[in-house]
């Protein structure tokens, strides 16, 4: 079976490298599924899952947007954060969903609004899977 070698690499480096046989995106065009002798492919990640299958078990991550690229068989996905559904702390989300609301909710003009937005989005996608509603 033909397999995808790829690479996680975020600001604090790589976070993981494995092989897949399928890597399920969500882009800034909608959900890409991507398979072995895709052609050559970049897109924009929007703040959202990716689904891999590694070792036979199917594989949920939180991506917080970035680059994918795809040649030969190889991906690289650049991001600013990433977590593997058992890694997400539901507590910690939950707590950052409900200070991104607060802030949202507050007329304090010391907060920035679209850092708030962005905040609540990526908590309320790190919940999604984790399974949380």
């Amino acid at each position: 079976m033909s397999m995808i070698h790829c690479r996680i690499v975020t600001p604090h480096g790589v976070y993981k490298e494995m092989d897949t046989p399928i890597i399920n995106v969500d882009t800034e065009d909608g959900q890409r599924g991507i398979l072995p002798n895709h052609m050559p492919i970049v897109m924009m990640l929007k703040i959202g899952k990716m689904e891999t299958e590694e070792n036979g078990t199917r594989q949920e991550y939180a991506v917080a947007g970035g680059l994918f690229y795809f040649r030969e068989n190889q991906a690289e996905i650049l991001t600013d954060a990433i977590e593997n559904k058992n890694e997400i702390d539901a507590e910690r989300a939950a707590r950052a969903k409900e200070r991104a609301e607060k802030r949202l909710a507050s007329d304090d003009p010391n907060y920035d609004l679209q850092r708030a937005r962005i905040a609540l989005q990526k908590a309320i996608n790190r919940m999604n899977v984790k399974g949380i509603r």
